[in-house]
């Protein structure tokens, strides 16, 4: 959910508040006339911007004139684009920037029809399954589209960003680079222009987080440990030790500090918490795995929390129910309002996909599903399979249905073999991905679970299942298992009430013990967005 920062007390904000509401129905920070108006910030360039891709300002005066807004709306637009020197907003030369992606998500999510317009979903749905598109500044359909969405934002902003102040709403899409350290000082300040979300929503807050590491980063980090050779675990001896029980005391895993060589019982709970907080099995075992994790930098961990934070601007609000899978975790949350009513392993996609936050709404479960084999697995794997082996399909329960563009169209009957297992959960969104059930459950004793062709397999099918039809009463749980275990028609199940569910990837958050957690940056995301905020982008683990 996105939030400002602390506002002065409404006592003295009440009467000049309610007579810009009265008399202009105001935007944040709303002014009227061209004194108002936001000077050019000609600072911004090819060099430091966020997005390397620039707009011809005669492109947005014709996009006003044709839309006709009000004179404070086209002003704030005005403003908007002045302050980023035109520098697009939403589109980088590889194609939409994740702020569009994470923005679409949340009007989704809210259901906020406002200007909304079904050619810009349309072209959004092309442009978000592009992979690595060629974008040039100077393409109509990319202009078009460019100045839509911050006309869409504008008026979300108008609805739900009331707080903001206007220099924090037009910086709200990050403008430029900085330091890590300097964006890192400016969301820890108050009065600056930078506006994070720093309350607690779906995940804790991380103000709190980065201000530890921000000090630690200050005064140094830590010492590089040396790569173990060996494992290291309880009752061994090794002057190693010692650098260990530093390390994990500077960041608090080791509440007290110990310089001694012995690998004692304080260390392995220690290591136990550090493991479980980086997403691995707490064994208690230092590994060579476990040490190139904890020599990751106090200031690359920095730039790591700042960019999630970035990401968490574009998060709905902990309000209702909610299914959240988060990608690098490799679980699913299921919230009821502000409780969390359980949560599962789940197995993800092995290819990294363009987008890093989507929404739907799970509408339908589909119990014995039958499995419409994509056509990139029909290309380079059954295919070639069945070259060498001619009952390739018929071992494999499948058959040819059709042709499409000279391939077969190809589909795996319901039964014990099918990929989907015995339910698939259906949300529509623009990537044509789903819930699932496995027949292969091995996968999910693993710590790292990114083995799919795209789509996310459950670990309990059946919990899910249970949850989602408990307000139909032909649904009770003893014909759930039956569905689940026997038959081979393909049912579908309409739900009463759709879910929210939403696709999140998210490396560093504080979970509802309190617990900062981090995570591998399987897909590269985390990545590409440093290369983009930062002058001196870290290494990312």
């Amino acid at each position: 959910m996105i939030r400002p920062y602390p506002v002065p007390a409404l006592s003295n904000l009440f009467l000049p508040l309610a007579w810009c509401l009265l008399t202009i129905g105001c935007l944040p920070g709303a002014h009227n006339g061209k004194n108002d108006i936001t000077p050019r910030n000609r600072e911004v360039n090819k060099s430091n911007a966020y997005n390397n891709l620039f707009l011809d300002s005669t492109a947005m005066e014709k996009f006003i004139a044709k839309q006709q807004p009000d004179d404070t709306f086209a002003n704030r637009m005005r403003s908007f684009y002045n302050a980023r020197n035109f520098e697009y907003a939403w589109f980088d030369s590889r194609g939409l920037a994740e702020q569009a992606l994470g923005f679409r998500s949340l009007y989704n999510y809210d259901q906020d029809t406002s200007a909304g317009s079904r050619q810009l979903e349309n072209r959004l749905d092309e442009l978000a399954v592009e992979e690595d598109a060629d974008i040039g500044a100077d393409n109509a359909g990319i202009v078009r589209t460019e100045l839509q969405l911050t006309q869409r934002f504008l008026q979300y902003a108008r609805r739900h960003l009331k707080d903001l102040r206007k220099a924090q709403l037009e910086r709200f899409v990050p403008v430029r680079k900085q330091s890590v350290l300097q964006l890192a000082e400016a969301a820890l300040d108050n009065g600056s222009d930078v506006a994070f979300d720093m309350e607690e929503g779906i995940f804790g807050s991380l103000e709190e987080p980065l201000r530890r590491y921000l000090d630690i980063a200050r005064n140094g980090g830590w010492p590089a440990l040396p790569v173990a050779e060996k494992q290291y675990r309880k009752g061994q001896e090794s002057p190693a030790i010692a650098l260990f029980k530093r390390r994990l005391y500077i960041t608090g895993e080791l509440p007290e500090a110990d310089s001694s060589p012995v690998f004692n019982a304080a260390l392995e709970t220690a290591v136990k918490t550090f493991q479980a907080r980086h997403g691995y099995s707490p064994t208690g075992i230092i590994t060579d795995t476990l040490v190139r994790e904890m020599n990751v930098t106090a200031l690359s961990r920095v730039q790591q929390l700042l960019i999630n934070m970035e990401r968490m601007r574009w998060l709905p609000p902990k309000e209702q129910r909610l299914i959240i899978v988060n990608i690098p975790e490799f679980m699913l949350h299921v919230w009821e309002g502000k409780q969390k009513a359980f949560e599962m392993p789940v197995v993800v996609g092995k290819e990294g996909h363009s987008t890093t936050m989507f929404s739907g709404r799970l509408n339908q479960v589909v119990f014995n599903p039958y499995w419409h084999l994509p056509r990139s697995i029909v290309r380079n794997e059954v295919l070639p399979a069945m070259e060498k082996n001619g009952q390739y399909l018929e071992e494999h329960d499948m058959e040819i249905t059709g042709e499409r563009n000279g391939l077969p169209v190809i589909r795996q009957r319901p039964g014990e073999q099918n990929a989907l297992g015995r339910v698939k959960f259906l949300f529509p969104n623009s990537f044509n991905i789903y819930l699932h059930d496995t027949p292969v459950k091995s996968l999910f004793n693993k710590d790292k679970r990114a083995y799919s062709h795209g789509c996310i397999r459950v670990s309990d099918p059946a919990r899910l299942a249970n949850y989602l039809l408990q307000d139909m009463p032909r649904w009770r749980p003893e014909k759930v298992d039956s569905a689940l275990t026997q038959g081979d028609k393909e049912k579908y199940i309409k739900l009463k009430t759709p879910v929210p569910v939403l696709i999140s990837y998210f490396t560093a958050w504080v979970d509802e013990q309190g617990q900062l957690q981090f995570r591998e940056d399987i897909y590269g995301h985390d990545e590409r967005l440093a290369s983009k905020l930062f002058t001196d982008a870290q290494p990312v683990l």
